[in-house]
């Protein structure tokens, strides 16, 4: 839960986010849009402590972020950045960054949900397909694929995306999100994107407009009555009638 958070970076004029609140419910998926520079990248910071609010409150169970012990919310959080980065070493030593003890079935099955198991079932080494350091070896997508699945092995209580979807084409994109219904089945789901094909099915669909919320809803009651929202619908002349897998 965001409750009335604002948020100022030192020495800044004008705050990044004023006065944000909604809930984001375990079970559900919540998405997060706007403009460049409306501040969607720095709520999911606050949401994982990269920033602290400097007014109101970002809750997890009821309980303030700033309560946590660090350690214990990064561990909540499956946290997918733009950029995923991955580690030297095997495709199976990164899924372990997300747990240590993870067994093949959980690598493929977290593969899977990443639509990562393709190409490394393809790779004569399979899950010891080896990968450079930060990915250097694999396409974009593939590298955010194979981010997207070390985030899910961990079964974590919040999944956060932060535009980590872009990478992908429009049917990976939907594929991952198909898969992801059913793997995270009682999690939070957030994701930020910029991609209205990508969010236009989630349960509720947060607008940020020069960082305030100026939107919380579905995508079809959005479209009539959210002008920001239908102005990003009507600029990537998306069919709002047009309803694509969930």
């Amino acid at each position: 839960d965001l409750d009335g958070v604002t948020f100022s970076y030192p020495g800044a004029e004008l705050p990044v986010l004023q006065d944000v609140t909604f809930s984001a419910p375990p079970g559900t998926t919540t998405a997060i849009v706007g403009g460049t520079g409306s501040g969607k990248s720095t709520l999911v910071g606050l949401i994982s402590r990269m920033h602290d609010v400097t007014a109101g409150s970002v809750r997890v169970d009821g309980i303030d972020v700033r309560d946590y012990d660090i350690e214990y919310l990064w561990a909540a959080l499956g946290l997918v950045p733009q950029r995923g980065y991955l580690f030297s070493g095997t495709v199976a030593d990164n899924l372990r960054y997300g747990k240590a003890d993870a067994t093949e079935d959980e690598m493929w099955a977290a593969l899977r949900v990443g639509a990562a198991d393709d190409f490394v079932r393809a790779h004569p080494d399979g899950l010891d397909m080896r990968i450079a350091q930060g990915g250097a070896n694999v396409s974009g997508g593939q590298r955010q694929r194979l981010a997207i699945a070390r985030a899910v092995i961990r079964r974590p209580a919040i999944y956060v995306f932060d535009d980590a979807l872009s990478a992908l084409d429009v049917h990976t994109d939907a594929r991952v999100r198909t898969a992801l219904r059913t793997a995270a089945t009682g999690a939070t789901v957030i994701i930020v994107a910029q991609r209205v094909s990508t969010v236009a099915h989630a349960d509720q669909i947060v607008v940020l407009d020069g960082g305030r919320v100026v939107g919380v809803g579905t995508h079809e009651t959005l479209i009539g009555e959210c002008p920001a929202y239908a102005e990003l619908v009507d600029s990537q002349c998306v069919d709002a009638g047009v309803r694509g897998p969930r």
